[in-house]
């Protein structure tokens, strides 16, 4: 593993200037992934106490979480591909092997010879009968559409072709699934830092007079600046960049049309709040950060004192969330005391936390939906475990008296749980920008 963490090493210290090349990348992303399978997944295996794990997933198709499974070299699954991972905890053995026509990269063999066996189903049928599982975890789920990925046509194919012993053993992988997903191993932690370290420069410099020009720039024009800069880049984003503005005389929107009808072509004027929704895809993770900049009038010189004081207000329900952090205890219950802990401060609170990693919205226990400030059924009953990452999603209503209105401050930051506690993963916004920079 030494080449990996030299890897990690050349990225942190590459910043903006060398995205490190594609090359580069896939070996990171190749070895790292080999880390997971061998070292992460049969604990996770042993955990759920599933022994037996069986993916299906076809071109264009794939299941989510084997998707995560395809070394660098494969952007989607080849013809039906059948990953079998089984795990015999007793003897301390673990094995990965695919039903598929070929080797699935470096890391899984293939073990299906179709000139010996034409039929994949009873190619996997074999394999069943000779490891004996007393489980079979397939990935169906009700509430988590990541864990869901066995689509109807497989399911009836695999059940159709397994002798009536095993058909009772088939049970759903969900929490074996998402443990999968959401789970981050030390490295990956590393590469998490630089990436949102991007994430945060990418913004400071679109919140900047080298993008915005009082009067003139749009906030639709800074949105595609973002999408532009992302490419240029040679990164990807995974949803399409946000930018708003509240100002003095303008009515705040309700939460439903803040999300779903945001002005996109206002433009930005001094005196103007202005708001970002923005993240970037690398190496095979996702950041998701929301910051705010305030735009000086020519007789300022600095953000003024009582936005100041407002934007505190959002770090204190941050603060509230995440002291409330605690291994075994779901979303639901998070997001109930932390509600509860800052309207106990004088604040107006709505929390709308997510899962981070491998997906954006990812899969682990959703810590509330700016529609659902009661509790989300299914995936917020789901506990915080380690090792695992959060966008801390959320807003504060307060009120301005020097502009006889509410305003919302909106954060949004990736925080880590760890064995250690909490902590965010780079940083976190607890002062306005200013446009220009004083």
């Amino acid at each position: 593993m030494k080449y990996l963490f030299l890897m990690i090493y050349l990225i942190s210290f590459s910043g903006l200037s060398q995205v490190i090349s594609e090359r580069d990348r896939a070996s990171l992303k190749d070895r790292i992934l080999e880390k997971r399978l061998d070292s992460l997944l049969p604990v996770l295996m042993d955990e759920t106490e599933i022994d037996m794990w069986v993916l299906i997933a076809r071109e264009y198709n794939e299941d989510p979480v084997l998707k995560t499974m395809l070394p660098s070299t494969w952007l989607n699954a080849r013809r039906r591909t059948i990953i079998v991972f089984y795990r015999d905890s007793a003897k301390n053995t673990f094995s990965k092997q695919a039903i598929a026509r070929y080797d699935i990269g470096n890391l899984i063999d293939a073990a299906w010879n179709k000139e010996e066996q034409p039929n994949q189903w009873l190619a996997l049928t074999a394999l069943i009968k000779e490891k004996k599982p007393k489980i079979i975890g397939v990935n169906m789920s009700d509430y988590f559409n990541i864990a869901d990925g066995l689509v109807k046509t497989d399911y009836d194919l695999l059940v159709k072709n397994l002798p009536e012993a095993y058909k009772n053993k088939i049970t759903s992988a969900e929490k074996l699934a998402v443990r999968w997903i959401e789970t981050r191993i030390p490295e990956e932690m590393e590469i998490y830092k630089e990436l949102v370290s991007i994430t945060h420069t990418i913004i400071a410099e679109a919140f900047s007079t080298n993008v915005i020009k009082p009067g003139e720039t749009t906030t639709d024009d800074v949105v595609w600046w973002l999408r532009q800069k992302v490419t240029d880049m040679g990164l990807e984003t995974w949803f399409h960049p946000t930018v708003d503005i509240q100002r003095k005389d303008a009515v705040l929107l309700s939460e439903k049309e803040a999300f779903s009808s945001r002005q996109d072509k206002d433009i930005i004027q001094p005196g103007d709040l202005i708001h970002c929704d923005f993240g970037i895809t690398y190496l095979g993770l996702n950041t998701d950060c929301q910051q705010h900049a305030y735009v000086l009038k020519n007789h300022e010189n600095e953000v003024p004192d009582y936005l100041k004081t407002m934007f505190t207000n959002g770090n204190k329900v941050q603060d509230h969330l995440t002291n409330n952090f605690k291994t075994n205890q779901t979303g639901n219950e998070i997001l109930l005391k932390s509600l509860n802990n800052s309207k106990s401060d004088g604040l107006r609170p709505s929390i709308y936390t997510h899962p981070l990693g491998v997906y954006g919205h990812s899969a682990g226990p959703a810590i509330g939906m700016w529609d659902a400030q009661n509790g989300v059924n299914g995936t917020g009953d789901y506990p915080l475990y380690p090792n695992t990452v959060y966008a801390i999603e959320l807003n504060t209503t307060v009120n301005v008296p020097e502009w006889n209105k509410d305003i919302r401050i909106m954060l949004e930051e990736a925080g880590f749980w760890g064995e250690d506690g909490f902590r965010y993963v780079n940083g976190r916004q607890t002062e306005l920008i200013s446009i220009p920079k004083r």
